[in-house]
Protein backbone atom coordinates (compact mmCIF):
# COMPACT_ATOMS: atom_id res chain seq x y z
CA UNK A 1 0.00 0.00 0.00
CA UNK A 2 1.38 3.32 -0.99
CA UNK A 3 1.44 6.75 1.29
CA UNK A 4 -1.74 8.41 1.50
CA UNK A 5 -2.03 11.47 -0.53
CA UNK A 6 -5.94 11.74 -0.63
CA UNK A 7 -8.01 14.32 1.30
CA UNK A 8 -7.22 14.55 4.44
CA UNK A 9 -10.48 16.31 6.22
CA UNK A 10 -12.01 12.26 4.63
CA UNK A 11 -9.40 11.20 7.26
CA UNK A 12 -9.95 13.81 10.18
CA UNK A 13 -13.96 12.54 10.28
CA UNK A 14 -13.22 9.05 9.93
CA UNK A 15 -11.63 9.31 12.84
CA UNK A 16 -13.61 11.68 14.50
CA UNK A 17 -10.72 14.39 15.68
CA UNK A 18 -8.66 17.05 13.51
CA UNK A 19 -5.33 14.49 13.45
CA UNK A 20 -3.77 16.93 10.83
CA UNK A 21 -4.74 19.91 12.68
CA UNK A 22 -7.36 22.31 12.82
CA UNK A 23 -10.21 21.14 9.90
CA UNK A 24 -13.25 23.57 9.11
CA UNK A 25 -14.65 20.78 7.04
CA UNK A 26 -14.69 18.45 9.96
CA UNK A 27 -16.00 21.26 11.74
CA UNK A 28 -19.09 21.69 9.27
CA UNK A 29 -19.26 17.76 9.02
CA UNK A 30 -18.19 16.08 12.57
CA UNK A 31 -19.41 12.58 10.84
CA UNK A 32 -17.86 9.96 9.04
CA UNK A 33 -17.32 10.24 5.34
CA UNK A 34 -19.85 8.43 2.74
CA UNK A 35 -23.19 7.90 1.94
CA UNK A 36 -24.25 6.46 5.11
CA UNK A 37 -21.72 8.19 7.37
CA UNK A 38 -24.57 10.05 9.36
CA UNK A 39 -26.72 7.07 10.45
CA UNK A 40 -23.53 4.90 11.09
CA UNK A 41 -23.09 3.57 14.55
CA UNK A 42 -22.03 0.18 14.60
CA UNK A 43 -20.19 -1.31 17.97
CA UNK A 44 -16.80 -2.22 17.39
CA UNK A 45 -15.06 -4.92 18.30
CA UNK A 46 -12.09 -4.66 20.39
CA UNK A 47 -9.52 -5.99 17.63
CA UNK A 48 -11.37 -3.17 15.39
CA UNK A 49 -11.07 -0.75 18.25
CA UNK A 50 -6.69 -1.51 18.35
CA UNK A 51 -6.48 -1.77 14.84
CA UNK A 52 -8.38 1.97 14.37
CA UNK A 53 -5.81 3.31 16.97
CA UNK A 54 -2.84 2.16 14.86
CA UNK A 55 -4.15 3.18 11.79
CA UNK A 56 -4.80 6.67 13.63
CA UNK A 57 -1.04 6.60 14.76
CA UNK A 58 0.38 6.40 11.08
CA UNK A 59 -1.96 8.77 9.76
CA UNK A 60 -0.82 11.19 12.31
CA UNK A 61 3.03 10.38 11.81
CA UNK A 62 2.96 9.58 7.70
CA UNK A 63 4.23 6.50 8.26
CA UNK A 64 3.69 2.76 6.03
CA UNK A 65 2.88 -0.73 7.76
CA UNK A 66 6.39 -1.96 7.53
CA UNK A 67 8.01 1.02 9.11
CA UNK A 68 5.51 1.30 11.78
CA UNK A 69 6.38 -2.30 12.92
CA UNK A 70 10.08 -1.83 12.90
CA UNK A 71 9.22 0.94 14.98
CA UNK A 72 7.53 -1.40 17.58
CA UNK A 73 10.24 -4.11 17.51
CA UNK A 74 12.77 -1.45 18.35
CA UNK A 75 10.57 0.29 21.54
CA UNK A 76 9.55 -3.35 22.54
CA UNK A 77 13.14 -4.64 22.38
CA UNK A 78 13.92 -1.65 25.20
CA UNK A 79 13.54 -1.36 28.54
CA UNK A 80 10.40 0.79 29.91
CA UNK A 81 7.14 0.92 28.88
CA UNK A 82 6.83 -0.25 25.23
CA UNK A 83 4.01 2.35 23.88
CA UNK A 84 5.59 5.42 25.08
CA UNK A 85 9.06 4.18 23.40
CA UNK A 86 6.81 3.88 20.18
CA UNK A 87 5.86 7.36 20.59
CA UNK A 88 8.81 8.63 21.38
CA UNK A 89 10.17 7.37 18.40
CA UNK A 90 7.98 8.49 16.19
CA UNK A 91 8.00 12.00 17.89
CA UNK A 92 11.94 11.96 17.24
CA UNK A 93 11.86 11.31 13.64
CA UNK A 94 13.63 13.64 11.74
CA UNK A 95 10.58 15.33 9.68
CA UNK A 96 8.74 15.38 12.86
CA UNK A 97 11.05 17.25 14.78
CA UNK A 98 11.05 19.68 11.40
CA UNK A 99 7.06 19.87 12.07
CA UNK A 100 7.28 20.37 15.81
CA UNK A 101 9.69 23.42 15.46
CA UNK A 102 7.80 25.00 12.72
CA UNK A 103 9.90 25.10 10.15
CA UNK A 104 6.96 23.75 7.89
CA UNK A 105 3.16 23.80 8.38
CA UNK A 106 2.62 19.72 8.30
CA UNK A 107 4.45 16.58 8.69
CA UNK A 108 4.31 15.59 4.95
CA UNK A 109 5.54 19.49 3.84
CA UNK A 110 8.41 18.63 6.59
CA UNK A 111 9.01 15.14 5.11
CA UNK A 112 9.51 16.90 1.55
CA UNK A 113 11.79 19.67 2.93
CA UNK A 114 13.83 16.59 4.76
CA UNK A 115 14.00 14.49 1.04
CA UNK A 116 14.88 17.32 -1.12
CA UNK A 117 18.20 18.02 0.77
CA UNK A 118 16.96 21.15 2.74
CA UNK A 119 17.66 20.18 6.23
CA UNK A 120 20.77 19.81 8.08
CA UNK A 121 21.76 18.26 11.22
CA UNK A 122 24.59 19.58 13.29
CA UNK A 123 25.55 20.74 9.98
CA UNK A 124 25.04 17.89 7.73
CA UNK A 125 22.47 17.52 5.42
CA UNK A 126 20.65 14.33 6.05
CA UNK A 127 17.13 13.41 3.87
CA UNK A 128 15.67 10.60 5.53
CA UNK A 129 12.38 11.49 7.24
CA UNK A 130 12.67 8.50 9.69
CA UNK A 131 16.19 9.64 11.12
CA UNK A 132 15.86 9.56 15.15
CA UNK A 133 17.24 13.22 16.40
CA UNK A 134 19.13 12.43 19.42
CA UNK A 135 19.22 15.18 22.80
CA UNK A 136 21.79 17.79 21.90
CA UNK A 137 21.74 17.44 18.13
CA UNK A 138 20.75 20.54 16.26
CA UNK A 139 18.05 20.64 12.98
CA UNK A 140 18.30 23.24 11.20
CA UNK A 141 17.68 24.82 7.72
CA UNK A 142 20.49 24.42 4.85
CA UNK A 143 22.08 27.84 4.59
CA UNK A 144 20.97 28.22 0.42
CA UNK A 145 17.62 27.43 1.54
CA UNK A 146 16.76 30.00 4.61
CA UNK A 147 15.13 32.52 2.02
CA UNK A 148 12.73 29.86 0.61
CA UNK A 149 9.24 31.28 0.52
CA UNK A 150 7.49 28.18 2.24
CA UNK A 151 10.03 27.45 5.32
CA UNK A 152 9.89 31.66 6.08
CA UNK A 153 5.87 31.83 5.36
CA UNK A 154 5.79 28.59 7.99
CA UNK A 155 8.31 30.08 10.99
CA UNK A 156 6.50 33.67 10.56
CA UNK A 157 3.30 31.74 11.20
CA UNK A 158 3.40 28.78 13.46
CA UNK A 159 0.27 26.08 13.02
CA UNK A 160 2.13 24.63 16.17
CA UNK A 161 3.16 25.56 19.85
CA UNK A 162 6.66 25.76 20.82
CA UNK A 163 7.47 22.08 22.28
CA UNK A 164 9.29 22.34 25.86
CA UNK A 165 11.55 19.84 24.40
CA UNK A 166 12.84 21.85 21.52
CA UNK A 167 15.22 25.20 22.03
CA UNK A 168 14.45 27.24 18.79
CA UNK A 169 17.22 29.65 17.64
CA UNK A 170 15.48 32.11 15.32
CA UNK A 171 18.58 33.63 13.81
CA UNK A 172 20.05 30.69 13.17
CA UNK A 173 16.76 29.06 11.59
CA UNK A 174 17.77 25.98 14.25
CA UNK A 175 16.35 24.22 16.86
CA UNK A 176 18.19 21.51 19.18
CA UNK A 177 16.73 18.34 21.06
CA UNK A 178 17.23 19.04 24.70
CA UNK A 179 15.84 15.77 25.70
CA UNK A 180 13.14 12.84 24.74
CA UNK A 181 10.24 13.97 24.99
CA UNK A 182 7.90 12.49 28.20
CA UNK A 183 4.53 10.90 26.94
CA UNK A 184 3.02 14.23 28.68
CA UNK A 185 4.59 16.71 26.43
CA UNK A 186 3.15 14.67 23.81
CA UNK A 187 0.14 16.47 22.33
CA UNK A 188 -1.34 13.67 20.17
CA UNK A 189 -4.17 11.91 21.27
CA UNK A 190 -3.24 8.22 20.88
CA UNK A 191 -3.84 4.86 22.90
CA UNK A 192 -1.05 3.42 22.47
CA UNK A 193 -1.34 0.33 24.56
CA UNK A 194 -4.16 -0.88 22.48
CA UNK A 195 -1.67 -0.87 20.07
CA UNK A 196 1.13 -2.71 21.41
CA UNK A 197 -2.18 -5.01 22.45
CA UNK A 198 -2.76 -5.43 18.68
CA UNK A 199 0.90 -6.20 17.87
CA UNK A 200 0.84 -8.45 20.94
CA UNK A 201 -2.21 -10.41 19.86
Amino acid sequence: MARYTGPRSKISRRFGEPIYGPDKVLERRNFAPGQHGKNRKRKMSEYGVQLREKQKAKYIYGMLERQFRIFFERAKARQGKTGDILLQLCETRLDNIVYRLGIAPTRAAARQLVSHCHIVVDGKVVNIPSFIVKPGQTVGVREKNKTMSVIVESIKNPRTSAASWLQWDEGNMAGTLLSVPTREEIPENIDMQLIVELYSR
